[in-house]
């Protein structure tokens, strides 16, 4: 057994040689283990650095599977930490201090003759967290023996993946079971044109070298209200545009209502229900041409940037999928079983590339679940319960259904609510403006759905998360202990308005 096994793996390494002589010339790609990635078979390679990718190749290799990573960018970590949830996020914190150092510190006492946005140093810090965090996805693909091989990878077929690596060469890595996990890029507008320079898309909003003084933002969903914020905090003029009557059509409705009143109140503008249907970038700004999205006259909006923040797509192209044979659906995802497995053996997908909530903790959730049924045992991603989070001030957060949803269902139903005005850590640290709102079947008192504003949504969603994700009633949370004084009592109120009554209202 043990001869034959040598036999084959010399074998490999001798056709992948064979495969980049007769190519560029540049046959084999050293990784993080100091052997050719290609000379002998994997149990697992996985297509795409990011949080699906690089989870999944983890796991894998923490479950005994030989296993390789392929990256086309070059760092790991994919669009959220190189140019979307960590740099924004940091920018996010960033703005929000300035603001606070300039509207609030005095009511607390603490004076400031002089307040500065010094831009290049904000970018400089936002650069080093994401340059610390994605040198530390691979020092962990080293303590794991993950092997990290750069380049674009394309199946060849249902076992081997071709790499063109950034030198231009090219080299074959062989596995048993193949994971796309190559993520999402940005949705692009018919007549609009990014040029990362006047038109941005997230990456760009990500990097503008001055702060615009008037900025339109189009689209009004999690991307595009988290980067109208930073640079409405900084001091530009923020107006979003958005084709549908509602900010966030994901959100509960009540919450959204107060979500989008709040984001006023910081001077962001909203045109719903409104169009693009021209973008003219000749003069020293743009011009957008907009009309109602029923139709209508239509008028010209003035910017110095425009952020274009409609939405994502899955990134399939080029992957080799359709001479494959693998299915996919009209809007471009791969189509995948309980087991993330495609229509071809071997050939898995996760993350944004298949149906689901297009959230980098959903990706993560699907890598070890789709290893762990490689590796012969159970995995489990609840997509019902994968929470969502929108990182603005006040923060919203949510998990479950809305009420929008119950209803439809005709499910019998209680609402409880508990504002944060009258929570006293709120009230303590002035910054009490918010709600938790919990929905529960009648009945049976069990948990539909968590909404929470407020600051630290996203920090207090998960006592509502594992409620759910184990069926808890909202009487469970009422009778379950909260530190004093905290924002989270605030959870533990609404949860006592829903099946009873609460104390502080």
């Amino acid at each position: 057994m043990a001869m034959a096994s040598v036999a084959r793996r010399r074998a490999s390494f001798a056709m992948l040689s064979v495969r980049g002589a007769l190519g560029s010339g540049y046959g084999v790609l050293w990784g993080s283990r100091g052997f050719a990635s290609g000379a002998e078979e994997n149990d697992v390679v996985v297509i795409g650095g990011g949080p699906g990718g690089y989870v999944a190749a983890i796991k894998a290799a923490q479950l005994g599977l030989k296993t390789t990573c392929i990256e086309k960018r070059g760092t790991l970590g994919g669009t959220c930490l190189n140019v979307g949830c960590i740099p924004s996020k940091a920018l996010l914190h960033s703005s929000h201090m300035y603001h606070e150092a300039k509207h609030s510190f005095a009511s607390h006492g603490v004076k400031i003759s002089q307040v500065e946005v010094d831009l290049p140093a904000m970018m400089a810090q936002k650069d080093k967290a994401v340059s610390n965090l994605t040198r530390g996805i691979e020092g962990l693909f080293k303590k794991n023996k993950v092997n990290y091989v750069k380049g674009f990878g394309k199946l060849l077929s249902p076992s081997e993946v071709s790499v063109d690596t950034p030198d231009g060469g090219t080299t074959v890595v062989t596995g048993k079971n193949i994971i796309i996990a190559t993520g999402s890029d940005v949705k692009s507008l018919p007549g609009i044109a990014i040029d990362e320079k006047k038109v941005v898309s997230s990456t760009g909003a990500l990097a503008l070298a001055e702060i615009p003084k008037k900025l339109v933002v189009i689209g009004a969903g999690y991307i595009g209200l988290e980067m109208g914020s930073v640079w409405g905090r900084l001091g530009s003029e923020v107006t979003v545009v958005e084709f549908a009557a509602d900010i966030v059509p994901s959100m509960d409705s009540e919450v959204r209502k107060l979500f989008q009143r709040a984001l006023e109140k910081q001077k962001m503008k909203f045109m719903l229900k409104t169009k693009v249907v021209g973008c003219d970038v000749t003069g020293p700004g743009v011009k957008l041409t907009v009309e109602p999205a029923a139709g209508g006259p239509a008028t010209t909006l003035e910017a110095d940037i425009v952020l274009v923040s409609a939405g994502r797509v899955p990134f399939t192209a080029g992957l080799g999928l359709e001479a494959l044979g693998v299915n996919m659906d009209k809007a471009g995802r791969i189509l995948v079983d309980e087991q993330f497995k495609t229509n071809v053996p071997s050939v898995h997908a996760i993350g944004d590339v298949i149906p689901g909530p297009m959230l980098a903790h959903k990706a993560e959730e699907d890598g070890v679940a789709c290893v762990e049924f490689i590796a012969g045992k159970h995995g489990h991603v609840d997509y019902a319960l994968v929470p969502g989070v929108v990182y603005t001030h006040p923060e919203v957060a949510s998990v479950g259904q809305t009420e929008d949803q119950v209803k439809a269902t005709g499910v019998a139903y209680r609402v409880g609510k508990f504002p944060f005005m009258a929570n006293s850590r709120a009230k303590a640290i002035d910054d009490a403006e918010g709600v938790v709102k919990i929905l529960a079947e009648k009945e049976t008192d069990k948990i539909l759905g968590v909404h929470i504003m407020s600051p630290n949504a996203g920090e207090l969603i998960h006592e509502a998360v594992i409620a759910l994700q184990y069926g808890a009633s909202s009487e469970d949370i009422a009778r379950t202990c909260h530190a004093h004084p905290t924002m989270s009592e605030a959870v533990k109120e609404a949860a006592m308005a829903t099946y009873d009554k609460p104390i502080h209202i």
